[in-house]
């Protein structure tokens, strides 16, 4: 466990201090570990020596590596160990004597066949914080079935629910499933900090965090609504099933307009702006259930005042309503809005490899400790001398 910070000291930012060993690979350990490393961190990621983390080749290419890598490993180093053999395993639990987080993703009981089991980890050193993301978690029926981030989200319930009526579900269109565990994993090592923090013992605790229910937990009113009225939640498109008006409307220059009018006075500035005043003034639609019962006539008539505007035209107006909605943004959209470059959301920065790479800002933002891009994602075991030091027998730790 690495010393505190002397008396008096502020860090610069909200985790400096804390080590973080990452075994994982791809999407949902190595996002966790990204996160804590924008707030200081020191992540040291351990690579397998041939090929490294597939995440490296994965998607668009820029001199040989992904630029999602570029993003998904900021703030890193990489050292590069064979987990399968014994003198890699000493070497990690040299460091994981001296480590405060391990994050693994990999299937339930890899760990153990290791010789890395949390039983034996926490022998070597109580304080660890052991963070497991699996497709299921480390116990129970389906615990050793194998589990990607598509399956979490088919199982978890979200797949369901994405998709036009009577038509095939489809993906989020990004790893929303990996990145959910991902982000409940983070919250799981903070709490469990805090506890190691205030306990009088120092212990530390292990994390688990199931792909399927890091997306079920963010399901809403799904599972009371059938335990209560027996009512499975169907896919609704671009709606919002039970709330009204809320839907994506089509404009003038084929752009798509989403529209949330569907708090009482919101709904009242909308039909005023569109010259529909009598709907603003119709008792019925004065409240969310009467307008659900009546929202395809809202719908029509909304889409019918979209359709002829363009979505820049009807922005404006529905701006001057005070009325909720926006655009349907595409990476181009993103990269030149002035609001994300007023709040830091792109930035422009350097790779390794020395060419600029467009990535995401950092989220959330701290008043007093914010994260950083401290360094630019490593090459395969760039920093392995000075963490390995010259010999395989034992980690330096610096």
């Amino acid at each position: 466990m690495r010393k505190p910070q002397s008396a008096g000291s502020i860090p610069s930012q909200a985790l400096e201090g804390l080590r973080v060993l990452e075994l994982g690979q791809l999407i949902a350990g190595p996002f966790a570990a990204r996160t804590l490393a924008d707030f200081g961190a020191d992540v040291i990621k351990v690579e397998p020596p041939e090929s490294g983390d597939p995440l490296r080749s994965w998607r668009l290419l820029k001199d040989g590596t992904s630029v999602w890598w570029q993003v998904q490993s900021r703030n890193k180093r990489s050292i590069t160990l064979d987990l399968r053999k014994t003198d890699a395993q000493e070497i990690v639990r040299g460091l994981l004597k001296e480590s405060d987080v391990l994050i693994e993703n990999f299937r339930p009981g890899t760990l153990e066949q290791w010789g890395l089991s949390p039983e034996e980890l926490h022998a070597l050193n109580p304080g660890l914080i052991i963070l497991r993301i699996s497709g299921y978690g480390q116990d129970g029926p389906y615990r050793d079935k194998p589990g990607f981030g598509v399956v979490g989200e088919a199982m978890g319930g979200i797949r369901y629910l994405t998709a036009e009526p009577g038509r095939t579900p489809v993906r989020v269109g990004v790893s929303i499933g990996d990145t959910l565990a991902a982000l409940h994993g983070v919250i799981g090592v903070l709490m469990a900090l805090h506890h190691r923090s205030n306990s009088k013992t120092g212990q530390g605790q292990v994390v688990d965090v199931a792909l399927y229910e890091a997306v079920f937990n963010c399901m809403e009113s799904l599972l009371p609504e059938y335990g209560e009225f027996n009512v499975v939640r169907e896919p609704a498109g671009s709606s919002m099933p039970g709330i009204a008006p809320t839907n994506a409307y089509r404009c003038q220059d084929g752009s798509h307009l989403l529209i949330a009018a569907n708090g009482d006075s919101i709904f009242k500035r909308l039909m005023h702006k569109i010259g529909r005043s009598d709907l603003a003034a119709d008792p019925e639609l004065a409240h969310n259930v009467g307008r659900v019962k009546r929202v395809l006539e809202l719908d029509r008539i909304i889409g019918e005042w979209a359709a002829g505007r363009t979505v820049d035209q009807a922005l404006q107006a529905l701006d001057e309503a005070g009325v909720p909605a926006g655009k349907i943004y595409s990476a181009k959209d993103i990269a030149e809005d002035p609001h994300y470059a007023a709040r830091g959301m792109v930035l422009k920065t350097k790779s390794k490899q020395g060419h600029t790479v467009l990535m995401p800002g950092i989220t959330p933002k701290l008043s007093l400790t914010p994260g950083q891009i401290r360094r630019a994602a490593p090459g395969l075991g760039d920093d392995n001398e000075e963490i390995l030091g010259s010999s395989a027998t034992g980690p330096a730790m610096p």
